[in-house]
């Protein structure tokens, strides 16, 4: 097996490994004046399993666009080189929002995604907490594996909850599922009764309306879980309506992380919101951030996604995936 980290993703791609007890495979990328760039192993991938992980949220130094590129070349070239099997770890997919027609000639741009993976020779493609999961594994022909944070999630939530009674609730009504989902695993960690929220929400044309919140908050801890925080609206407009109907603390929980803008600021230092707990998926934040901000916290994705890499490299039941994350992540460092 070779585990290849793309620049952008090594920092991930090391404590992936380190929690998988496999090594990163060496490889090489140059830039070239004009913005042009090209990848190559350093290493022998003909008849290997490859596994090659990036993810593709922007930074600083590269747009979505920039590192979907970087990585379809890779790999085309693992491909051409003779690779026995390649799956691409893709945590944060881009595009994936965009995967139905709402208005007259949209396009379906989770497809189209898909559609180029699949031109330059993934045989597995694997990401964490997408969008939609059932529409990203029907736009893919090739094996999917979607996974997910809400055990990780759930745990973290059932060791630091307070007395109060707890609340599971949705933004809008697309993560009613993913909400639901972790509403059952923090019932099971909890061993109580957790309530449940929806936070009405309508998007057109760039504007967000709404303002219905179906569910019993009052005097309850609610947390509030998404696939991904991006510039904060979202979280702050339920934030505030859960406020609004008496709720005692409110927590906001996300995947990935993207933060643009002033979003960590609107979140960590407003009135509304106590807590920001994200995974590592995303890297936008300075070292130490979590270190001087108390309300935001990071949960590892590392032992998760390894034990998924391990499964699919071994060919064995991925579904022990989860509960040897959890076991992994509970170990002392």
């Amino acid at each position: 097996m070779l585990f290849f980290a793309l620049k952008g993703s090594t920092g991930l791609g090391r404590r992936i490994a380190a929690a998988g007890g496999f090594g990163l495979a060496l490889h090489e990328e140059r830039d070239f004046g004009g913005g042009e760039h090209k990848a190559r192993p350093l290493v022998r991938v003909r008849g290997r399993d490859v596994y090659i992980l990036h993810g593709l949220q922007p930074d600083a130094r590269w747009s979505v666009n920039d590192r979907l590129m970087r990585l379809l070349f890779f790999i085309a070239t693992c491909r051409d080189h003779g690779a026995a099997r390649i799956t691409v770890i893709a945590p944060y997919l881009a595009y994936s929002r965009k995967d139905r027609r709402t208005k007259p000639r949209d396009p379906v741009t989770t497809r189209y995604v898909a559609t180029l993976f699949e031109a330059v020779g993934v045989n597995r493609m694997v990401t964490l907490d997408v969008h939609n999961p059932a529409a990203f594994e029907n736009a893919f022909r090739c094996p999917t594996t979607h996974l997910s944070m809400c055990d990780l999630f759930a745990r973290d939530i059932a060791e630091r909850a307070t007395d109060a009674p707890l609340v599971v609730a949705s933004p809008d009504a697309g993560g009613v599922k993913r909400a639901q989902i972790l509403r059952l695993g923090l019932e099971a960690r909890a061993g109580r009764a957790v309530g449940f929220g929806l936070m009405e929400k309508r998007r057109s044309g760039g504007h967000v309306s709404g303002a219905l919140f179906a569910g019993d908050v009052a005097g309850r801890s609610v947390y509030l879980v998404d696939d991904m925080i991006v510039g904060g609206a979202t979280m702050l407009r339920a934030a505030r309506a859960v406020r609004d109907h008496g709720a005692r603390e409110v927590h906001a929980v996300a995947t990935h992380a993207l933060m643009t803008g002033e979003a960590l600021g609107t979140l960590l230092y407003g009135r509304f919101i106590d807590s920001v707990t994200v995974s590592d998926s995303t890297s936008p934040f300075a070292p130490g951030v979590a270190a001087r901000a108390p309300r935001f916290r990071v949960l590892e994705s590392g032992p998760l996604i390894a034990a998924a890499v391990r499964a699919l490299h071994d060919e064995s039941d991925m579904g022990a995936v989860h509960r040897a994350a959890l076991r992994r992540t509970a170990e002392p460092a």
